[in-house]
């Protein structure tokens, strides 16, 4: 049987899709179930500004934490990789932009959250230390 060039890209950039989709699909977003409810309070690792839009965050769904930049869009999330204490989020918000965050989890009360994409057509880049202060 004989493959032309084209019909074998093709095939491999398929194969190519289909793996990144499936490792895009493997992880889950249980990290962030055990993260506690409240208002936190987002501080820049390394001083000055943090780039974040907000300083403070009434989290009721931790899930929001992935998306900071992009508050309350109705965004499409692609768990890119998780563990016990650290889960990467790619996400999409139709005609919004794009976003990939990883959080790291110390504890239910003290996370790591390092988030850059594009928001209206301008890039963003943050790295907060989030810290549970009080209830909502």
């Amino acid at each position: 049987m004989k493959f032309s060039h084209i019909t074998l890209a093709g095939i491999c950039a398929l194969s190519a899709a289909s793996g990144a989709y499936a490792i895009a699909q493997g992880g889950d977003l249980s990290l962030l179930e055990s993260v506690e409810r409240g208002m936190w309070h987002l501080r820049a690792v390394g001083g000055g500004p943090s780039g974040a839009p907000v300083n403070q965050i009434c989290v009721n769904d931790p899930a929001k934490l992935v998306q900071i930049q992009h508050g309350a869009a109705a965004c499409e999330h692609y768990v890119v990789r998780s563990s016990a204490t650290a889960v990467t989020v790619s996400y999409s918000c139709k005609g919004q932009g794009q976003g990939l965050t990883t959080i790291r989890k110390e504890s239910p009360r003290l996370i790591h959250i390092q988030s850059q994409g594009i928001r209206n057509n301008a890039p963003f880049s943050f790295s907060v230390e989030g810290r549970r202060m009080s209830a909502c």
